[in-house]
C-alpha cells in the first residue's frame, strides 16, 4: 500500500472533491497521506480534515514563500505540535525563488521563521519538512548552525519534492534526513533527478505528490492528488529495477519511521 507523504488536501480545488479523492486513493492502493500545513491562519481546516479521516495526518508550519500571513512564533508551534494527529513541523526551510527586487539579505525574515520551526520541532521530538528553492547553502548552513550535523540522529526529517543536486541530497542524508521524490521524477527533463534518484537508498526514500501540484506522467498538467502517488513509486521501481509493490512497501515504512508519532 502506498503513502502519500506530502500534499494539500485543504486547498479549494481538492477540498471541494474529497470524497471523490478518497474513493480514487483507495482504488489505487494508497492506504495513507500527509497534509501539509502552509499557514497559520489555515491551519485549523487542515487539521480539521485529518482529525475527520483515520488515514490522514498533518503538520503544523507556515511555508517559507508567505510572506503576508500571520508570523509563527515558538509558542504557536509548540502549543499546535502537540494537537492530535500533528506528527511534523513545517513546511518549512527557505525559497528564493522569486526575489524580485528584494536581495538574499532582505530574507532574513525566512531565515529568523525557519530557525523557529527547527527549534519547535527539537522541542516537541518531530520530524521537520523542509522546502529548499534556489537557497540550499542557506537552508543546509542554518541547519547545521542550529544543531544538525554528519552523523546526526536518524530520522530528523524530509527535504520534500526534492530538486537539489546530488551534493545537497548527499549532506541532507549525512544529517540524517530523508529525500521525497514527487512527479518531477516521471518528467522528461528530469534526468539529473533520476541519476540521484537511482544512488539515494530505498531506506532513505519517501513518495509524495505535493498535490495539487505536479501531477506525474502520464496525468501532467492536471490537477494532482493522491491517488497518482503510485506513479511516483513506478519510475523509482524502474530506475532501481525493482517492483513497484517493493517500493511502495519501503517507502511506507520508512514514511512511519519518520513520522514516529503515528505509531
Amino acid at each position: 500500500m502506498y503513502t502519500d507523504s506530502h500534499c494539500h488536501l485543504n486547498f479549494p480545488e481538492l477540498q471541494a472533491r474529497l470524497s471523490d479523492i478518497r474513493q480514487d486513493m483507495q482504488a489505487a492502493q494508497v492506504s495513507r497521506a500527509l497534509l501539509i500545513s502552509t499557514r497559520l491562519e489555515t491551519f485549523e481546516d487542515v487539521h480539521s480534515i485529518t482529525m475527520a479521516h483515520d488515514n490522514f495526518w498533518c503538520t503544523a508550519g507556515v511555508h517559507p514563500d508567505e510572506d503576508q500571513v500571520q508570523e509563527p512564533t515558538l509558542e504557536d508551534l509548540l502549543r499546535l505540535g502537540q494537537r492530535d494527529k500533528v506528527v511534523g513541523i513545517g513546511e518549512t526551510g527557505l525559497d528564493y525563488y522569486r526575489l524580485g527586487e528584494r536581495s538574499v539579505a532582505d530574507m532574513e525574515w525566512q531565515r529568523t521563521r525557519f530557525r523557529t520551526h527547527i527549534r519547535a520541532a527539537r522541542q516537541l521530538g518531530l520530524p521537520l519538512v523542509i522546502h529548499t528553492r534556489s537557497a540550499s547553502a542557506d537552508t543546509l548552513a542554518i541547519l547545521k548552525e542550529e544543531g544538525f550535523s554528519a552523523g546526526s540522529a536518524p530520522a530528523t526529517g524530509v527535504f520534500h519534492c526534492f530538486t537539489e543536486t546530488a551534493e545537497v541530497a548527499r549532506a541532507a542524508l549525512d544529517m540524517g534526513f530523508y529525500i521525497s521524490f514527487s512527479g518531477i521524477l516521471t518528467f522528461k527533463n528530469a534526468t539529473d533527478l533520476r541519476d540521484i534518484a537511482a544512488w539515494v537508498p530505498l531506506n532513505r526514500m519517501l513518495i509524495e505528490t505535493d498535490s495539487p501540484y505536479l501531477a506525474p506522467a502520464p496525468h501532467r498538467g492536471k490537477t494532482n492528488d493522491p491517488s497518482l502517488v503510485p506513479w511516483v513509486a513506478k519510475k523509482i521501481a524502474e530506475i532501481k529495477g525493482l517492483s513497484d509493490e517493493a517500493v511502495a512497501m519501503h517507502t511506507t515504512d520508512n514514511f512511519l519511521n519518520l513520522f514516529h508519532r503515528i505509531n
